[in-house]
Parts: structure tokens; sequence; C-alpha cells
């Protein structure tokens, strides 16, 4: 792995974290799950570009689908 898909596996991380709190705070299904998607796919995917597609994509995800 390279610094910068690092650096961005720690920013989406941090995102995740943020996501998986509220959603179990205020029991929403879709912000928890995409929280431990969020914190769990930098794991897999060592392609910088696409690790930032797929973080974006699971960052707006709970927006449009709300649960």
């Amino acid at each position: 792995m390279d610094t910068q898909a690092i650096l961005w596996g720690l920013l989406f991380g941090s995102i995740g974290l943020g996501f998986f709190i509220y959603g179990r705070k205020y029991s929403k299904t879709m912000p928890f799950v995409c929280g431990l998607g969020l914190m769990v796919f930098p794991y897999f995917i060592s392609n910088t570009m696409l690790l930032i597609a797929t973080g974006c994509a699971l960052m707006v995800t709970p927006y449009f689908f709300r649960g």
C-alpha cells in the first residue's frame, strides 16, 4: 500500500466511526451499516481511485436510503 491509500483509509475509517456511533445511538440501520462498511472496506481495496469512489458512495448512501 502507498501513503495515499493509507491516509484515505484513515479518513474514511474516521468518518465511518462517526456514522457507526450515530447509527447505534439513534437506532438507525443505514448509517450503522455504512459506518461499518466505511471502517472495513479500506483493508480490502488497495487502488486509490477505487478507494475514493467506494468511500464517497458509502458516505452518500444514508442520505438517499433512509432507514
